[in-house]
């Protein structure tokens, strides 16, 4: 099916398009009110992820609200580890919890690759029909967490301010946590991977907390294993994206790892970021997202210094951009806000 949109795709590949593509992180999620029905109307957050006719509706909900230029799947990064036996669960005002955390070699040693279309059957399910109800109208994203991030939940079995017992594992034990971020990188593998046979046309690694590390602990933990995706997974023409908070000191070594796009925050400027990879790959972000609280007015000017900072740093070139935030949104943000947002993306930005 030709897509009617396709802006996304090409500026992944660096290519000319009509104006900046963008999408944003959590673009659906609790500030939309239509979101807040569905959520209330399943009765929890694991419900609607895990019923693929909820998971498209929650997908679709802001597309119909803002012209955006990707879709981006419904879904939590820990649908992984829950299906490798971990027992996820959500508390409410903590967040996710597992029941069964990894916390030694045995536990580590009782983990394997979850079958995709069995264990997982309800993620592929839901990118099958998100694909047909969005009709070629705009591109569909898959996503998984990094191997480092989703370690870091399994280990402390929950969310965490310090990383103290992953950390703590990796510094005493590397071998284990080598092991650990081994299977988990090979798990990764296969679910960006079925989720593309199911028709995810571009694909997005989050290395949440990779920005949490040291930088030799970087270069020893997660580097490797996001190298090792994007050199690995079979994709075809669907472009792959590696997103990390606080990523910025390692720019040069991600734009070297073999991904199509690298995803930044807001701690550095596209104008530094775009020098520094060298056009060999295209970048995504990066507007803060607390500027979304700012007036719409604010706002508008906030998206279009984003805009010139990425040609100020490409030699003047607005190719191989999609913007973004550069994290998701929160829950108490103006739609309204989100839309100005959109609307001066593409209204600056016309070529």
């Amino acid at each position: 099916m030709t897509l009617k949109n396709d802006r996304f795709l090409r500026a992944l590949r660096r290519e000319s398009v009509d104006c900046t593509p963008v999408w944003l992180m959590r673009q659906a999620g609790r500030y939309l009110p239509e979101y807040r029905a569905t959520r209330a109307a399943a009765g929890s957050f694991l419900k609607m992820a895990q019923t693929p006719e909820l998971a498209c509706e929650v997908t679709l909900q802001p597309l119909r609200r803002f012209d955006l230029d990707a879709a981006i799947l419904f879904s939590d990064i820990l649908t992984v580890p829950d299906a490798m036996g971990l027992g996820l669960h959500f508390v409410e005002g903590e967040g996710p919890k597992f029941e069964r955390p990894v916390r030694s070699v045995a536990d580590i040693a009782r983990l394997s690759v979850p079958d995709m279309e069995s264990g997982l059957r309800y993620v592929m399910d839901a990118v099958r029909l998100i694909r047909r109800e969005l009709a070629g109208s705009v591109p569909l994203i898959g996503f998984s967490g990094s191997p480092w991030t989703l370690a870091c939940y399994m280990v402390e079995g929950g969310g965490s301010k310090e990383w103290g017992k992953v950390k703590a594992l990796a510094l005493n034990e590397p071998a284990a946590m080598h092991r650990l971020l081994d299977v988990v990188t090979d798990a990764v593998i296969a679910y960006l991977s079925a989720q593309h046979a199911a028709g995810a046309q571009a694909l997005q690694v989050f290395d949440t907390w990779g920005g949490t590390l040291s930088p030799s602990m970087y270069r020893e933990f997660s580097l490797p294993r996001l190298t090792r995706i994007a050199r690995e997974l079979k994709r075809d023409d669907a472009p792959l994206i590696l997103f990390g908070k606080g990523n910025a000191p390692h720019l040069e070594a991600l734009a070297d790892c073999g991904a199509e796009g690298v995803g930044v925050d807001w701690t550095v400027t596209l104008e530094d970021a775009a020098r520094r990879v060298g056009g060999k790959v295209a970048l995504q972000g990066n507007l803060d997202p607390a500027m979304l609280y700012g007036s719409p007015d604010a706002v508008r000017a906030q998206a279009r210094a984003v805009l010139d900072s990425y040609r100020d740093g490409n030699g003047g070139s607005r190719e191989g951009h999609v913007f973004n935030l550069g994290h998701g949104m929160s829950p108490d943000m103006n739609p309204e806000h989100v839309a100005a947002l959109v609307d001066e993306v593409h209204r600056h930005s016309a070529r």
